[in-house]
């Protein structure tokens, strides 16, 4: 029984000095690291801050230049019935692409307004071209130049769904960016 507890207490010591070796090579390393570069603490925590700040900057960047392809790629935009209003969700997307207009003035766009095919022939081109007219006039006020868009209705002659289900309809009122 002695001779157990004997062993146990010699792995206990033997664990506790290797946890202390291992804990003053590391301070050691540190310290050396300290003295190579002539850094304080102070100087090297100020540094890794800056670069953890930077790298920040980068992904935040990165994020940003997603957002703006995502954006850029949407082309098509949906309107409620009998309603040329463009649903507020929509204007992050539109503001990407007015600011994308105005960044570039040789680039030109036109708006293609639609509408379902429920209501009369000229209602539909006028409901088409109002919807047109919403988003052009929303692109011009957050940068886009007016000469770089044109707008043309085509109300219900350009179905995207020629099915007779609201679902279908829905489709069917749009206004499509076309570059």
């Amino acid at each position: 029984m002695k001779i157990n507890q004997l062993i146990r207490l010699a792995l206990i010591l033997f664990a506790f000095s290797g946890i202390v070796a291992c804990s003053s090579s590391s301070e050691e390393a540190v310290t050396s690291e300290v003295a190579e570069t002539g850094e304080s603490g102070v100087d090297a925590t100020t540094r890794r801050a800056q670069e953890l700040e930077e790298e920040a900057r980068r992904r935040a960047a990165a994020a940003e230049e997603r957002m703006v392809r995502s954006a850029l790629a949407t082309k098509v935009f949906y309107f409620d019935f009998d309603v040329a209003e463009f649903r507020p969700a929509d204007r992050d997307v539109l503001t990407y692409h007015a600011r994308d207009l105005a960044s570039n003035p040789g680039k030109r766009i036109r708006l293609e307004g639609h509408a379902d095919e429920r209501g009369t022939r000229e209602y539909n081109l006028a409901l088409g071209e109002r919807r047109g007219n919403a988003i052009l006039n929303y692109l011009i006020v957050n940068g886009a130049a007016r000469n770089q868009i044109e707008t043309v209705s085509y109300g219900e002659e350009q179905p995207a769904d020629r099915a007779t289900t609201e679902a279908a309809y829905q489709r069917n009122r749009r206004v499509e960016i076309v570059d």
